[in-house]
Formats: C-alpha cells, sequence, structure tokens
C-alpha cells in the first residue's frame, strides 16, 4: 500500500496511507490528511489514486505544489519523489522502501521578527520576488527620480473649442439683434 511520508521538521515521520481513492490535504480539520502550517493552504491538494498511479492535483493553493522542485497543477508522482507543499515536503513510499532520514530545519531568514498577532486561520504566502539587496541596490525602478511633479499638458483642441463657441455665441446674438430691430422699425 502506497504512503505519504512527512520529511519537514515538526512533522518529521507523520505518515498517512493512501486507501482511499480521494485525499484531500490541507492545513484545516476537515481534510482527510491535515498539515497544520501556515505554508499549506486551507484545501491545498487532492490525492487521486487511478489504477496503479498516484495523482497530486493541485487546488488552487497559495503557495503552490512541487513534484522535485517542478510546480504542477495536476501530475503523476511516483515511489520516491519528492512532493512539496507550500514549505512541507513529503515523500510518496510503498511496500518495502524504507523510511528517509529526517530533514534538518531550515536556517531562519534574516528578516525581522513580526510584530505578535493575533492567531488567525489564514494561509501565510511565501516570498518569491525580488529580494531585498536587489531593492536596497537600485536595480532599475522604471521610475523616473529627478523630474519635480507633474505637469498639465496643454490642450488647444479645448481652447480652439472655447473660442468657437463664444464666436457662434456672438454671431447668433448679433443675428437676433438685426432680427428684432428690422421688426420692431417695421411695426
Amino acid at each position: 500500500m502506497a504512503k505519504l511520508v512527512v520529511l519537514s521538521a515538526g512533522f518529521n515521520g507523520r505518515t498517512h496511507e493512501l486507501n482511499v481513492d480521494t485525499t484531500t490535504i490541507g492545513r484545516v480539520d476537515d481534510n482527510t490528511f491535515q498539515i497544520a502550517d501556515p505554508s499549506v493552504s486551507s484545501h491545498h491538494a487532492e490525492i487521486i489514486l487511478r489504477g496503479s498511479e498516484v495523482v497530486i492535483k493541485d487546488l488552487g493553493s497559495t503557495n503552490g505544489s512541487f513534484i522535485n522542485g517542478e510546480k504542477i497543477s495536476e501530475s503523476v508522482l511516483k515511489p520516491g519523489q519528492t512532493l512539496k507543499l507550500g514549505q512541507i515536503e513529503l515523500q510518496l513510499l510503498t511496500e518495502g522502501m524504507p523510511v528517509p532520514p529526517p530533514k534538518a530545519p531550515a536556517p531562519a531568514p534574516a528578516a525581522p521578527a513580526p510584530a505578535p498577532q493575533k492567531k488567525r486561520e489564514s494561509t501565510m504566502a511565501m516570498p518569491r520576488g525580488v529580494n531585498l539587496n536587489e531593492l536596497a541596490g537600485g536595480t532599475g525602478t522604471g521610475f523616473d527620480t529627478t523630474s519635480k511633479g507633474f505637469s498639465k499638458k496643454s490642450n488647444k483642441t479645448n481652447t480652439i473649442f472655447i473660442v468657437g463657441a463664444i464666436v457662434v455665441v456672438a454671431v447668433i446674438g448679433i443675428v437676433l439683434l438685426v432680427v428684432f430691430s428690422m421688426l420692431h422699425s417695421h411695426s
């Protein structure tokens, strides 16, 4: 029988037998296999047994699902391959395969510790973008920092329209005056 073994520190050695057609994995307790880690989404992935194949299907998780380092949306997981959900690594084992040794915990990042907050049931997004050194080095932000603000563009079309409207109103006014003066002089 196939089983998943958690390799990550803090969860190391936890196993889950794959003995039903569909197994859900996620942070909350309504999953078949709960992994209460903030990098794992509430309902992170599904494991589907299709004959002798074990298929992993990502359920739109925040931090993604990876097999041997490659991001997947749905893929076959083979015995011995590493499945990573958020920051948690698991390995698919079949009967007779030895349980892998525990992984050492990853070193803590050098960033300052966040202020204590109320405990929330939300997925912690793992950064994958620009690193702090790139930001500090100023490697091209795409913004012009030398200008002194925004300047108003001149719009000749509006000026022409306003002048034209004034001329038309003046012409209509003169025509009306002439017409009324002619009518008044004939009466």
